[in-house]
């Protein structure tokens, strides 16, 4: 892990320290788009979900815009696996072809199964701030935790997305599901 990396990764650890409180949805929003980018380095996607060897590393944002602004700023000039990051506004009944993470926001929760739906048989990771969502098949799930930005992770979901998460990312889940 390069020297950026690392500190972006420790700056993330110290958002789960910070309070989001409810009412700072600005630091909340930048929280979450801080976690969606840094996921990447975290995740051993396989080979063929990158097309050619400079293919970019495709983060989709469904229903939470203000993530995706706060994400589009925060990767501007950055790479992930040594890709450069492109973010993708993903409207419902979109193709999710070339993406590598999907994060979908609370007000497109209604329509999670039929996103899981489109996204089977994809090595695409799937992030959440829904209540249920890992129960769903959400891969990663943000959850208020004592006023702070933290996560879930559903181990299973993730395998059965041929995805390979890293021991580091699981070390510092607030819970990880195995079953």
């Amino acid at each position: 892990m390069d020297a950026l990396t690392r500190r972006i990764f420790c700056l993330a650890l110290v958002a789960l320290s910070l309070p989001a409180l409810a009412q700072d949805r600005a630091a909340e929003v930048q929280i979450k788009a801080a976690f969606l980018y840094k996921f990447g380095d975290f995740v051993q996607w396989p080979p063929a979900s990158f097309p050619r060897a400079d293919a970019p590393f495709a983060i989709g944002v469904m229903g939470a815009e203000d993530v995706a602004a706060a994400l589009e700023q925060l990767v501007a000039n950055r790479t992930v696996q040594g890709r450069p990051v492109v973010v993708r506004h993903v409207r419902p009944g979109e193709s999710l072809a070339r993406l590598h993470i999907l994060f979908i926001g609370q007000s497109d929760a209604p329509r999670l199964a039929d996103t899981l739906a489109a996204a089977k048989g994809q090595a695409l990771l799937i992030v959440t701030e829904s209540d249920n969502a890992i129960s769903q098949g959400s891969m990663i799930n943000f959850v208020a935790d004592d006023q702070r930005v933290r996560f879930d992770i559903a181990l299973a979901s993730a395998e059965r997305g041929q995805l390979k998460i890293s021991s580091r990312l699981l070390a510092v889940a607030r819970r990880v599901i195995t079953s």
